[in-house]
């Protein structure tokens, strides 16, 4: 288990308000939830509770597992309260910490987003101690589980408004380190049909979980594995026997699964990637998931709601690539991702590169420099 000073992790320095009743520190297999206060009208010293089941057996590895943080993806929640169930305390050496419904009011509720403060928790970490409840549930994992882990696997899907290829995402970027190949060989074990390399720019930016565990050299991958606010079964097989793949791999489980079977490396070239609505109405799309398309070929048609006699307006895609992601509701606004390509590229460990101290910029009082 690495140990990591949790004053790196947050611009707000007080101490977790979140509790359990039980040590997750110490040996043996434990169900209970985290607590996270909640002052409500009708609950004045009430508490949302975070699932989790730790598994710890002597020294070792520590793994953090991770689904549910947005409500409405369901592949990662019902394969991890499945291994929950099925790993034995004596298979493992090391710690296995899962929490399979991570902002467990938007759960409840199938949403991505909390209803209790309309909060999406993967774009509001490193969080607050003394937020709202999704701020204290991202502060608590950047502040008092990350810096205890050696790896951590974020399981997504599409979720209501996209649908994906099964695919496992890592950071790739321009001056990357130790940490980054770590997470490649994570990429490796999981053995997705895709392994998308990032630079991280893009969508959540630095307020991800998985950003903020590049931040304090915990290796990290994520996921996507289907949507359409359905449950893909090959996509939860593909979540199950990837996490197994990862900790067997990282000598933390034994047993056998099932071999990974080859990873197609792809990324994303640029922002011309990414096809969006700039008009109300009902999308139809004109490729499906998995099509090659070249730049200037025809995407999608938008019907108008009002105008029945205007003919659609015509989506053209403005790069060439492989469709990964494909807008999964048909009634679409100006702004809606409709579709998102990746392109081909090459094993970056098989390339000579310069590799980069895992050293992260601190200020003058020891704390991460978030900014940077």
């Amino acid at each position: 288990m690495t140990e990591r000073s949790n004053s790196l992790v947050t611009q707000d320095a007080s101490t977790t308000r979140v509790w359990s009743s039980i040590d997750i520190w110490h040996d043996g297999k434990y169900s209970d939830c985290f607590r996270v206060p909640n002052s409500t009208n009708t609950s004045a010293y009430g508490w949302i509770p975070i699932p989790f089941v730790s598994i710890k057996n002597g020294k070792g590895p520590c793994a953090l597992l991770v689904a549910g943080n947005h409500g409405d993806e369901y592949e990662g929640q019902i394969a991890l309260r499945q291994l929950a169930n099925s790993i034995n305390k004596d298979d493992v050496i090391g710690h296995i910490l899962i929490l399979p419904a991570l902002n467990f009011a938007a759960v409840v509720a199938g949403q991505r987003t909390s209803p209790l403060d309309d909060g999406n928790l993967n774009r509001l970490f490193p969080g607050r101690a003394n937020g709202t409840i999704t701020e204290m549930i991202a502060h608590f994992v950047a502040a008092d589980l990350l810096p205890h882990a050696d790896f951590v696997i974020d399981l997504h899907s599409g979720g209501r408004s996209l649908e994906f290829l099964p695919c496992a995402l890592a950071k790739w970027p321009e001056h990357h380190s130790e940490v980054h190949l770590k997470s490649l060989d994570l990429l490796e074990a999981f053995g997705a049909p895709i392994s998308y390399l990032t630079s991280g720019k893009g969508g959540g930016g630095q307020t991800t979980l998985a950003a903020t565990a590049d931040m304090l050299g915990v290796p990290a991958i994520m996921t996507e594995l289907g949507g359409g606010e359905r449950l893909s079964t090959s996509g939860l097989e593909l979540a199950k026997n990837g996490v197994l793949r990862i900790l067997q791999s990282q000598g933390l489980l034994s047993g056998d699964c099932p071999p990974a079977a080859q990873t197609r490396f792809m990324h994303v070239i640029g922002r011309q990637d990414y096809v969006y609505a700039h008009s109300n109405g009902l999308f139809e799309p004109v490729v499906e998931l998995g099509t090659s398309v070249n730049a200037g070929d025809k995407a999608a048609f938008i019907y108008s709601h009002e105008d029945l006699e205007a003919e659609p307006r015509v989506v053209y895609f403005e790069s060439s690539g492989v469709v990964v992601c494909q807008r999964a509701q048909t009634r679409t606004e100006v702004g809606d991702c409709l579709f998102h390509l990746l392109s081909d590229t090459e094993d970056p460990r098989k390339k000579q590169f310069k590799r980069v101290s895992d050293e992260r910029p601190l200020r003058k009082d020891g704390t991460l420099n978030w900014n940077i």
